[in-house]
Parts: C-alpha cells; structure tokens; sequence
C-alpha cells in the first residue's frame, strides 16, 4: 500500500469538499495537502507535477487572501466580509484556454528534452498548467474554475492510473462527481449576487 497516495487522498477530498461548498476552511487543508502532494510526485518522477506543489502553496495562501479579504464591490451580499462568486467573460475564457495550451505545448517540449524519466510528458505538463489556471480562478472565486477542475479531473484519472497511484485515481473520479455538484451550487451563489 502506498500510504503517501492514500493521505493525499484524504487530504485532496477533504480540501476540494470544503472548497465546493465556499468554505474558507478548505484553505488550512490545501496547505497540508500542497506538502503531501510535493512528496508523491517526488517518488513517481513525475517533475511537472512536482514543480506544481510550490506554485500551488503560493496561490493558495493568494485565495485565502482574497476569500477573506474582498474589496468593497466585490463582497457576498450573504456574508459581507467574503468575495462573491463572479465568472469570466467569453473573450477572458478563451485566453485562458489558449494560455493553458500555449504553455502546456512548450513545457511539455522541454520536459521531453530535458527529463526523459517523466513518463508522460505531455500529458503531465498540461495537466499541471490546467491546474494552476483551475487554482488562480479559484483563488479569484470564479465559477469557470469548475470547468476547469472537471477537465483536470478527466486528464489526471489517466495520468494517475499510468503510474500506479490507484488511490489517487479513485480520488479524482471523486472530485468530478463533487466538480459537478460544486459547478452547479457556485452559479447558484453567482445569481444570488448577479
């Protein structure tokens, strides 16, 4: 059994559970499981993934900043010192698709080159960068970050399952069943303060 998998996945439900349901809380969690992660993909070689977990740490003590820190317009109208859910426009959207693929593309090059023990480049690279967009839209609480989580999660079942982290695998299939129910309770917080 592979024990580091296994508290990760505790860790990672738990963190995406909190989050889907607009807790702050999920925050203190991320931060364990940033440092738990950073170990796992330090054992399978998976470099993309690695180099991640500071970047992630990073951008969530940013979302825990901004949660409960909002400018003046954009508090709830339920809870008054936290940041309401908001979405992207269509032209934001679609930078965001290009900067991800964009990125993806030349990081995945260059991991190839410069280290072969990655087992899946490519698909390591650009579900790294899918996730650092999910994180920032989620630390601006944007509802185009569950968009974002559901591709990510669909991409690292794969990733997860061609490394033998079948834990973690399991986990992921769990956090697209909460993306979809997180998707559909974030619009309804949208509406309430559209």
């Amino acid at each position: 059994m592979n024990w580091i998998d296994l508290i990760c996945s505790v860790l990672g439900i738990t963190c995406v559970f909190l989050a889907g349901r607009n807790s702050k809380y999920n925050f203190w969690v991320g931060y364990l499981y940033t440092t738990a992660l950073f170990v796992l993909f330090w054992k399978q070689n998976l470099l993309a993934m690695l180099l991640l977990q500071p970047v992630s740490l990073a951008i969530n003590i940013l979302g825990h900043y901004r949660w409960t820190h909002p400018r003046e317009e954009e508090r709830s109208s339920e809870k008054n010192n936290e940041l309401k859910v908001s979405m992207l426009t269509w032209p934001q959207r679609g930078l965001a698709a290009g900067f991800v693929l964009l990125v993806a593309l030349v990081w995945g090059v260059l991991l190839d080159r410069l280290y072969p023990a990655d087992p899946h480049p490519y698909l390591d690279c650009c579900v790294t960068v899918l996730i650092l967009m999910a994180q920032l839209l989620s630390a601006m609480k944007k509802w185009d970050c569950w968009v974002a989580w559901l591709l990510v999660n669909c991409t690292q079942i794969a990733l997860h399952l061609s490394v033998g982290n079948y834990f973690m695998s399991v986990v992921s299939g769990l956090y697209l069943i909460n993306g979809l129910w997180s998707l559909w309770t974030w619009v309804q917080l949208y509406r309430k303060n559209a």
